[in-house]
């Protein structure tokens, strides 16, 4: 009595990730259980198709069951992972032929406004408004963006990734990071008012 099982204690990622080199499925099973919400969210930031987004979960979950050896643990194993299933995503619209467009659904939080109160975010519009008119606006802006602008609004302001998270996931410097969201926010203000106008009309 007054012994604490080891079943009880959550094992961390790092724990998990040796537990499944030594031959434990169970182990990588609770890898997946605990991640994959966030990687299916990632996965729809680009892709509409349900099928090909589950699709691509499982196959970004199976390429690192078989580079699991490779994990280091400088970084946290959902940046790892988070690394794999874009590069996954990003492969598979190569080959298909087309842009990775995301498919938001709140502008203001891609603006980055609404988290840190930061100058020039981009207005909410009232929820009764055309939503879908809001979404369609909004992605094709983000579509027009380079990809170094694109992937730091999804890992910040999508995924609420710290700045040390995504200078490990883009492998560039925090500093690099800062500069990259900071002008991300301000190219996505700007061609929001070249293209569409009546969104941030008093602003």
């Amino acid at each position: 009595m007054g012994v604490v099982r080891m079943q009880e204690i959550e094992r961390t990622d790092e724990q998990l990730v040796l537990e499944t080199l030594d031959g434990s499925r169970e182990a990588f099973q609770v890898l997946v259980e605990r991640h994959q919400s966030r990687l299916f969210g990632l996965a729809r930031h680009y892709l509409r198709n349900s099928s090909e987004v589950e699709d691509l979960v499982q196959d970004t979950f199976l390429k690192a069951f078989s580079r699991l050896e490779t994990f280091q643990s400088q970084s946290s194993f959902f940046t790892w992972l988070y690394r794999i299933g874009k590069n996954t995503i990003l492969d598979h619209l190569k080959r298909k032929g087309r842009s990775p467009v995301l498919a938001m659904e709140d502008p203001e939080e891609v603006s980055g406004g609404a988290r840190e109160g930061r100058s020039g975010r981009v207005p909410s519009p009232d929820s009764k408004l055309l939503t879908r008119e809001v979404v369609e606006v909004t992605r094709a802006v983000l579509e027009e963006l380079p990809d170094i602008f694109r992937d730091v609004l999804i890992l910040r302001e999508l995924e609420g990734l710290s700045y040390q998270e995504i200078s490990e996931t883009l492998d560039v410097s925090i500093g690099t990071v800062e500069s990259r969201i900071f002008r991300a926010r301000a190219k996505f203000k700007e061609k929001l008012i070249q293209r569409h106008p009546e969104f941030v009309e008093g602003f």
